[in-house]
């Protein structure tokens, strides 16, 4: 069993619409924009990351916004649910501001005896808010939210499996335990992790598959101190037959993929070097960011990418 990784590094998902993006995270969320930058494959679409004042490991929620994209078709081999943490007794705060704010899909649950405040992103995207009452994780306050309402970060993200059972098995390979179920759900759980700790999986073994667009999680990265331990975890990975990506440089981290026996696509990411490699931390996410390989296209980006607020 792997001790490397410590918890949630970040979720990447598909939108339609930047701008629509950019003011649900930032003002109906109340996230900072970390990051401003651009998609390595599709230089021409923004890669836009929210998260917290500096956009730690555990915190960041990631966008590819492709204007053209069609919208996503929920089902199981993916990341169903993705859950921030708030303080307790604040979900009524939020079921007000969403309220105000035209947010769709609001609904009370309760998960393995926590109070949960579902919610739609603008494509479909499936959130929730959870009340949890030991998160000591600083939040953004400067984002229209009061700082004892405000999001600490990621709680969990649940993953819809047709079969759970191996990728459960992966998991505690990783490190997770199961540490409670509940009909079809599982709960896992890795020890002394950032906070973002959690990993639910849903099994619907009757249900579609997935298809991806608008509204769709495209990965789910797990953290790890350093390239060092991203290694380790590569070759272990790999000598259990995983087929793992070479380290990939995403400027702010380092990366791996490998698709798990469920369908869902996993990423291993650094902590190092951070956002704030080429943004002092007071200015993340004004200015717009380009990978070196892509420098030469600023002229053109500049024109051709949507205007952002902020």
């Amino acid at each position: 069993m792997l001790d490397q990784i410590k918890g949630l590094h970040h979720v990447t998902s598909m939108a339609r619409d930047a701008r629509q993006n950019n003011d649900f995270f930032t003002r109906k969320l109340g996230q900072r924009r970390v990051k401003k930058t651009v998609n390595f494959d599709a230089p021409d679409v923004y890669h836009l990351y929210y998260g917290d004042e500096t956009g730690a490991p555990g915190s960041v929620m990631t966008y590819f916004p492709f204007p053209d994209i069609g919208k996503g078709r929920h089902g199981v081999g993916e990341v169903g649910t993705t859950v921030y943490s708030v303080p307790e007794g604040t979900l009524g705060y939020w079921e007000k501001r969403f309220a105000d704010e035209g947010v769709t899909g609001l609904s009370r649950e309760e998960t393995f005896g926590e109070k949960r405040l579902a919610f739609a992103g603008p494509d479909g995207d499936g959130f929730a808010l959870v009340e949890h009452k030991g998160d000591s994780r600083v939040p953004w306050v400067k984002g229209g939210v009061p700082v004892d309402q405000a999001i600490r970060g990621f709680h969990s993200v649940t993953l819809r499996l047709k079969d759970g059972g191996a990728t459960e098995e992966l998991l505690k390979f990783m490190g997770y335990e199961e540490v409670d179920k509940s009909g079809n759900l599982r709960r896992l759980a890795v020890k002394n992790g950032n906070g973002a700790d959690v990993i639910d999986i849903e099994s619907q073994p009757s249900t579609a598959f997935a298809d991806l667009g608008a509204g769709s999680v495209h990965h789910v990265a797990f953290a790890v101190e350093n390239r060092a331990r991203q290694l380790e975890v590569r070759k272990a990975l790999m000598d259990t037959g995983y087929g793992v990506t070479p380290v990939i440089d995403r400027d702010y981290f380092w990366a791996i993929y490998f698709r798990t026996p469920g369908g869902v696509l996993f990423e291993v990411a650094t902590n190092e070097p951070g956002f704030d490699r080429d943004e002092d931390t007071a200015h993340l996410g004004e200015a717009l960011k380009l990978p070196s390989q892509h420098q030469h296209l600023r002229p053109y980006l500049e024109q051709h990418l949507q205007r952002l607020e902020g």
